[in-house]
């Protein structure tokens, strides 16, 4: 297990999800989030945030952008600092800064990449784009020592997660595997319960939950909620709350 790799989130907007995709009576403001990963190897950059749409697309989403290099600057980097890409997936929220990175490697599942090129997925010039190198991989690789890529279809057939291996525990950037962290948790406890063998019905959960628990995860984020998931404390332990 490796020495601690610093983590930073970027801040890259927020589009407006519509009440028709949200299941409810009210649309929801959702923020565009990456993720800025110091290793020994270099800076892994987690998604690049939300990328120009044709004017349907953007009538219908209302995304409000704030640039890569502003993000990244913010955070005393540049773009190029920048050693490799992992987009979570392909659609246009969460690779609108990869054209800023010809040359730079972008990890990318193998079957994603395939479903984005055949078209009517995502913003065709963000795939494609000059000085583009993909590095395609098929299910789940250690790409850096300690930064390991899971397999997370759902969302999309070719979506991907990280888990940081570190010595106070793993980290989890899971893009978006869920939507929200209490999508996650709940799907977490559905596990558990089913787990203990406890009496049917229970809601079911996706099937890569059980790889993800091998890592232990400490801390999970997300590509499109500002909450942190993290284990419930143990059975008998002390919850102290303090605002300090």
């Amino acid at each position: 297990m490796r020495k601690n790799m610093a983590v930073r989130r970027l801040n890259l907007g927020y589009f407006i999800r519509p009440a028709s995709e949200v299941g409810g009576p009210q649309p929801r403001v959702e923020p565009v989030l990456a993720y800025l990963v110091q290793h020994d190897n270099g800076l892994l950059l987690f998604d690049t945030g939300i990328g120009d749409a044709d004017p349907e697309t953007e009538a219908h989403y209302r995304p409000r952008r704030r640039a890569l290099r502003d993000a990244l600057s913010a955070s005393g980097v540049a773009l190029a600092d920048v050693s490799m890409i992992v987009n979570c997936h392909l659609h246009f929220d969460h690779i609108g800064g990869n054209p800023l990175l010809g040359g730079k490697p972008i990890l990318v599942q193998d079957v994603e990449l395939a479903t984005a090129r055949r078209g009517n997925y995502t913003v065709d010039e963000l795939i494609d784009f000059p000085g583009a190198t993909y590095e395609e991989v098929a299910g789940e690789i250690e790409a850096w020592p300690g930064i390991w890529v899971i397999p997370t279809p759902g969302h999309t057939e070719g979506h991907q997660s990280l888990a940081l291996r570190q010595s106070d525990g793993t980290v989890v950037l899971a893009g978006q595997a869920y939507d929200l962290a209490s999508h996650f948790a709940s799907e977490q406890l559905a596990r558990h319960a089913t787990l203990r063998g406890e009496e049917q019905p229970l809601p079911p959960y996706r099937h890569w939950l059980d790889r993800l628990a091998d890592f232990d995860p400490r801390r999970v984020f997300f590509a499109h909620d500002c909450s942190v998931w993290e284990p419930p404390q143990t059975e008998g332990a002390e919850t102290r709350l303090s605002a300090t």
